[in-house]
């Protein structure tokens, strides 16, 4: 079974000292808030790697390429987002990764 074309997911890695979990995860909850409504952002999660507990990531799922890159090139994407850019994981070549869909079951 082939997966929906054009699908795509973006991965935000976060890292977070144990003081800054808590800020981390409200600013997950709020920027999800702020984003609910968003065309073509099909939903999200955030997740927290078991083996690190402070690493985390955030998968959100667009329709297309194209519904994510005009979120992203549009004025609120920047100050949306904000409250996450501190704990971007700077030790990674990129914070984030794009990943069409190929298929699926």
């Amino acid at each position: 079974m082939s997966g929906a074309p054009g699908r795509v997911r973006v991965l935000l890695y976060l890292r977070a000292s144990q003081q800054d979990v808590p800020a981390v995860e409200e600013a997950y909850h709020r920027i999800s808030r702020d984003l609910a409504g968003t065309p073509g952002l099909l939903g999200n999660e955030l997740l927290r790697e078991v083996t690190d507990r402070g690493a985390y990531a955030v998968l959100s799922e667009w329709e297309s390429m194209a519904a994510f890159r005009g979120w992203e090139a549009g004025s609120a994407h920047r100050g949306t987002t904000s409250p996450l850019r501190p704990y971007q994981d700077s030790e990674r070549r990129s914070p984030f990764a794009l990943f069409e869909v190929g298929a699926e079951y």
